[in-house]
């Protein structure tokens, strides 16, 4: 025993050595996330929040490239808390227990700081091109993840423009919300719908569905870029009524 301690204390200092540099090559905790991503690619721009909702984007950048660039930039101000690239590649920027800052002023209901409650995704997407397959494929499987770790509702998932009317329009009126709603994300209905009752405000469905009405222009514009993107822009509100209390009807919120 004694050659042991006596050997012990040229030993040590081996030991420690080793263990500082192991400790060196050790990799970061990975973040809460599916794993659905192909890569971890942190992003510095967040803060702590908590998921209520999920925001959908697209990037209106070039390439997925340039997105990435940017989203992951110090001092853009700019993340997401994931990117799906063309191809349906998934990338996680931000891990789901922080805040990543995607959302800017926005609200949603009683939400009015958007980024501390939700998820954000961009999509690679110029804003006038269609959404890829493999795209959307990737999302619908993200999607069905985040709905079951964070038990989300189909009134959760909403678009950039929704929770930003009249200053955001992604992910823009080629989004396929009726492909999404199919599956259960983000809230929907169906022709031929019955008639709202006699007194029905629209504008209070508007609220009760989640939009912020304090702009009602913007806010009429944003609905009818998710629902009726084929909407002339001088309908009256009028004409949106029976689709406004469906939708309503469907949140929960009427």
């Amino acid at each position: 025993m004694r050659e042991l301690r006596a050997g012990s204390t040229r030993v040590v200092p081996v030991l420690l050595a080793l263990a500082a540099a192991l400790a060196g090559c050790a990799t970061a905790p990975a973040p809460r996330g599916p794993a659905l991503a192909h890569t971890w690619q942190p992003s510095p721009n967040f803060d702590e929040r908590r998921v209520q909702l999920v925001v959908i984007h697209y990037t209106a950048a070039d390439n997925a490239d340039h997105a990435l660039r940017t989203l992951t930039r110090p001092g853009s101000g700019v993340s997401a808390h994931y990117l799906i690239e063309r191809d349906g590649r998934l990338v996680q920027l931000v891990d789901e227990r922080a805040r990543a800052w995607h959302a800017g002023a926005s609200q949603w209901g009683p939400a009015r700081d958007v980024n501390s409650a939700s998820i954000g995704i961009e999509l690679d997407n110029d804003g006038s091109s269609p959404y890829p397959a493999a795209q959307i494929a990737s999302l619908l499987r993200l999607l069905g993840d985040l709905r079951e770790r964070h038990r989300l509702g189909a009134a959760d998932f909403v678009g950039h423009s929704d929770v930003a009317p009249g200053r955001k329009v992604d992910p823009g009126p080629l989004f396929p919300w009726r492909t999404l709603a199919a599956a259960g994300f983000g809230l929907w209905c169906e022709p031929p719908l019955a008639p709202a009752p006699s007194g029905f405000d629209a504008w209070l469905g508007l609220r009760a569905i989640g939009y912020d009405v304090r702009r009602p222009d913007a806010a009429l514009a944003a609905f009818r870029l998710h629902h009726r993107p084929e909407a002339p822009p001088d309908e009256p509100i009028e004409r949106d009524g029976a689709l406004i209390h469906c939708l309503a009807q469907a949140s929960g919120g009427s």
